[in-house]
């Protein structure tokens, strides 16, 4: 009787303290999303001593962590810094210090000028002293990329010196016209430093041993100029001066010569004409090398300042652009034209490649394509690698070889409205003579060259299968289609196009062999003898349904040492489990050395160490950042994102399993509140777009909605969100969308904690579409939020994505929407597949959003769609953000998009009063005046 009372009493005491607990917590609201926390620009130094990471607020300060490795109770905060590294010595951190933005926010309200508005400062941190050094009124920094312990700092523009009132004769100093600021070159420890007035640019030497600086002209002096500072002996030496304009400063890889752009033109000059100079560092004596007579270069061509200039890695070769030369158009610099009485007209031809919307998205980078060449430094030899018919010459990050690949898609493009997998043609470039010599004609891929240049190899999605070109026998392999069952493109790919692949894991030492995926496992396959390919995972992906990548640990890895051992990122399809293995060449099965519920991403490993970083969530765990090394043992938690949030509701995600109408088994995510009682009845959101359900251990912040509802918001206050994976049909996008989220939605009803009374879809986009889809179909939601939803196939079919200026034909013939053929072969597909057509069928209410600048979906759809329930008598609302994309760009509109969600759906599945924007609308008389939040009563 007595332990009978002892465990009432106990059960009792633990209730008590559950409900104080309840008590504690409270739900989110919409002014958590500032201050909720990300981690960015994680860095370990080449030693792995030092971590550290940047930390920042949705909007508000953030501030830079820096710590021992070994100790992470040791942090040094750094508030404000933005922009910062670890000196290549591993000594310093450096970075920029930004102004308060409550103290920006303040002088903006009070509308100060620009040049009155606090700047940047800079920070040196020397980590094993704790020594932190600050400089004001910084515009910008450099450090080397690879070597030396020198940084340059250039400040902000002086202010004039001020009248001294006492003097009533003086006169304010009047400076003169520069764009060129004050730059210190120093020592990170302070015992070097040199000081330069007026530069305008600057850049170190990849090593740290040079740095070159451009002087900006003063007044109309004429006197611009360029120079080259030895580090080693502080020398400064004027390369150039006279020009009007030094641009495109670049040093070779070894820092044995120096190459830039110049021109005399005017800076106002509609056509300045540049010519390409060089110097060698060890004794600067400017030579020019190239002008736009130059033998070589594109007829009718231009040195030009809009290409890049690149040095091959021998230092032997240098790349440079040239452009095709200005055309005078009578008509344009016709000056007895009145502005208005200029025509403005834009004519589409059907025998144009690109329709005008592309054109005129383009214009700008086609005014400033350049094509590469390449100059032979032992000769001063010019051969022209690209022009009109193939611009697209892939120039490798280190270019270590006498040739390269070019491809063009010009034969095809006129068909790219309709069909985005159009082929291209490949070449072979040499780069001393410019020849190309073609290897495959409409090929449907991307080309890329092994590391030691002995095979060319792509993905042929056509035939779903990895080739490879000998370029020395001059034959194409089919290097997957003799291995076994096994098949290599993406095997869920459930639209009218071509699948794509899993990619390559990259090549063996000496081309003996290429890594290629599978959806689970990697092959080892040897061009010279596809069929003997070796499974490096032993099949045990596929077995297992564990997906296996290789982990690349070093960033500037050519091929791989076949004797290393290998490390595997490793995801368990169906418990979406995820970790690391490892294991090798020789085909044994991977051994799994980390595999929990958790998602990891973002490893980095130290260069010269095993130390590594790497961040891990789930739902309930930000995203914060563990070290260790690679055993993968005892990681430790050195971050330490929102601890806001242990006083927050903030619920529970399981990963649930149903079967689809026709009977395929599918799975979905269930997010659960805080405290939740299964005898209880929750309102229920269900948000879908497509297949969601590997991101079960996804951390999702709080955050303002760009365009769909904000997952922990919801269930932090107080509903269930299911989120259901959705395996498309061909030709049935809106019935596949049934056939697998309504079953998805009764299997969680049937669990029999859901207010089935009290249910709602929200979704965006392609989800939007399927939300206006689903409403014609059925009534069992009690409310509904459409985002930028295509209602009407049939027009939508001939509108532009305005985002890029590409017809949207492709999208229904090949791709989200799966219809599978033209408007013409398939008009009933369309018709049958667009909600407009069955809006007489609707009793949801709807909550619609569709921007005026949407650049992917025609703003018109959501207009056919609120006008026809409008006609219908059918509660609904249009949100239209002004000068606003497919999603919200702008904070402030995020903020009220996810206030309006909210109230929405407040309003309908738990009853709250409604808002005045609902009941009264907002007159647009009334724009600016108020948002009318307001309930009513």
């Amino acid at each position: 009787m007595l332990r009978r009372i002892s465990g009432i009493l106990m059960l009792s005491v633990m209730l008590t303290i559950s409900g104080l607990q309840a008590q504690q917590k409270r739900s989110l609201t919409h002014d958590d999303y500032d201050g909720w926390e990300n981690l960015s620009s994680d860095r370990i130094t080449k030693n792995g001593i030092w971590v550290g990471y940047m930390i920042s607020p949705q909007d508000g300060d953030g501030r830079l962590e820096i710590l021992p490795f070994k100790d992470v109770s040791k942090k040094f905060v750094i508030p404000r810094a933005q922009g910062w590294n670890f000196t290549p010595d591993d000594t310093y951190a450096v970075g920029k210090i930004v102004p308060q933005e409550d103290s920006i926010r303040v002088l903006k309200l009070k509308k100060t000028k620009k040049e009155d508005m606090p700047k940047d400062s800079l920070f040196i941190y020397e980590m094993k002293t704790g020594k932190l050094e600050k400089m004001a009124e910084v515009k910008s920094f450099a450090i080397p990329e690879k070597g030396g312990s020198w940084i340059a700092i250039q400040f902000e523009k002086e202010k004039p010196a001020k009248k001294d009132p006492a003097d009533s004769t003086a006169k304010a100093e009047k400076p003169k016209k520069t764009d060129g600021t004050k730059l210190m070159v120093r020592s990170l420890d302070g015992s070097k430093s040199y000081e330069f007035a007026r530069v305008k640019s600057y850049g170190f030497s990849r090593n740290g041993d040079f740095l070159h600086y451009v002087l900006a002209e003063e007044d109309t002096l004429d006197n611009a100029a360029i120079h080259l500072l030895n580090l080693n002996s502080g020398q400064s030496t004027v390369l150039h001066e006279g020009n009007t304009a030094y641009e495109r400063v670049t040093f070779s890889p070894k820092s044995r010569y120096l190459a830039f752009l110049s021109t005399n033109d005017s800076a106002k000059s509609k056509k300045p004409y540049y010519n390409l100079y060089l110097t060698a560092t060890s004794n600067p004596k400017v030579e020019e090398i190239a002008t736009r007579n130059s033998q070589g270069i594109l007829e009718n061509g231009r040195i030009s300042n809009d290409g890049s200039i690149r040095f091959s890695e021998n230092e032997n070769r240098l790349f440079f652009g040239v452009a095709e030369d200005y055309v005078d158009y009578a008509y344009e610099s016709d000056t007895t034209i009145l502005d208005d009485e200029r025509v403005s007209l834009d004519i589409w031809g059907w025998q144009d490649a690109e329709i005008q919307p592309m054109q005129l998205r383009n214009k700008s980078r086609e005014e400033k394509r350049s094509y590469t060449a390449a100059m032979d430094l032992t000769d001063r030899s010019i051969a022209q690698l690209e022009d009109r018919e193939v611009n697209n010459v892939i120039l490798e990050n280190k270019i270590e070889r006498d040739f390269g690949i070019a491809w063009t898609d010009a034969p095809y493009r006129r068909a790219y409205s309709w069909d985005i997998q159009i082929g291209r043609d490949l070449y072979l470039v040499d780069f001393e003579s410019g020849e190309r010599t073609l290897i495959e004609k409409n090929a449907p891929g991307y080309p890329s060259v092994s590391p030691e240049g002995n095979y060319v190899t792509w993905y042929a999605s056509t035939d779903s299968a990895w080739v490879a070109y000998d370029i020395v026998a001059q034959k194409k392999i089919n290097l997957t289609s003799g291995i076994g069952n096994v098949v290599f493109y993406e095997e869920l790919h459930d639209s009218p196009s071509l699948p794509g692949s899993y990619g390559v894991a990259g090549w063996l030492a000496g081309d003996e062999a290429i890594l290629i995926n599978d959806r689970y496992d990697i092959w080892k396959i040897d061009p010279r003898n596809p069929n003997a390919a070796v499974n490096v995972t032993a099949g045990e992906g596929r077995k297992n349904k564990i997906e296996y990548r290789r982990i690349t640990l070093d960033r500037e890895e050519k091929s791989i040492d076949p004797k290393e051992k290998l490390y595997f990122t490793a995801f368990n399809e169906m418990s979406k489990e995820s970790g690391i293995a490892e294991g090798s060449m020789n085909g044994s099965a991977p051994k799994s050395i980390l595999m929990t519920a958790h998602r990891y991403y973002g490893l980095t490993k130290a260069e010269d160490s095993d130390e590594i970083l790497v961040q891990r969530s789930t739902y309930k765990e930000s995203p914060d950042l563990y070290l260790g090394d690679l055993k993968f043992k005892n990681l430790r938690k050195a971050s330490n994102l929102n601890p806001q949030q242990a006083n927050v509701k903030w619920g529970s995600v399981e990963l649930v399993s149903y079967l689809a109408n026709d009977g395929t088994p599918l799975q979905g995510l269930l997010f659960k509140p805080e405290y939740f009682d299964p005898n209880k009845k929750y309102p229920m959101m269900v948000y879908f777009y497509e297949r969601n359900s590997d991101g079960l251990h996804n951390y999702r912040s709080p955050a303002p909605s760009a365009s769909t509802i904000n997952i922990p918001f919801f269930v932090s206050n107080d509903y269930l969100v299911f989120v259901p994976d959705i395996k498309y049909d061909l030709g049935l996008p809106g019935p596949s969308a049934y056939n697998c989220i309504i079953p998805g939605v009764q299997s969680i009803v049937a669990k029999g904690f859901v207010d089935a009374e009290n249910m709602a879809i929200q979704g965006q986009s392609w989800g939007g579409y399927q939300v206006a889809y689903l409403i014609t179909q059925t009534n069992m939601f009690k409310a509904a939020g459409a985002g930028a939803p295509v209602v009407n196939m049939t027009s939508a079919y001939g509108g532009i994505r305005w985002g890029t200026g590409m017809s949207r034909m492709f999208q229904y013939e090949q791709t989200q929407s799966r219809i599978g053929g033209t408007l013409w072969e398939k008009p009933l597909y369309y018709i049958e597949n667009s909600p407009l057509f069955f809006m007489d069928r609707v009793n949801t209410p709807v909550l619609i959003m569709h921007n005026d600048e949407d650049g992917a979906v025609p703003w018109y759809q959501g207009i056919e769609m609120f006008m026809a329930l409008k006609r219908l008598n059918q509660p609904a609302w249009l949100l239209q953000y002004n000068g606003e994309d497919h999603n919200l760009r702008q904070r402030k509109n995020r903020k009220d998009l996810s206030i309006r969600l909210s109230q929405f759906f407040d309003h309908y599945l738990k009853g709250a009063p409604a808002p005045l924007w609902m009941t009264e609308g907002l007159p647009a008389v009334e724009k600016g005046r108020t948002l009318k939040y307001e309930l009513g009563q």
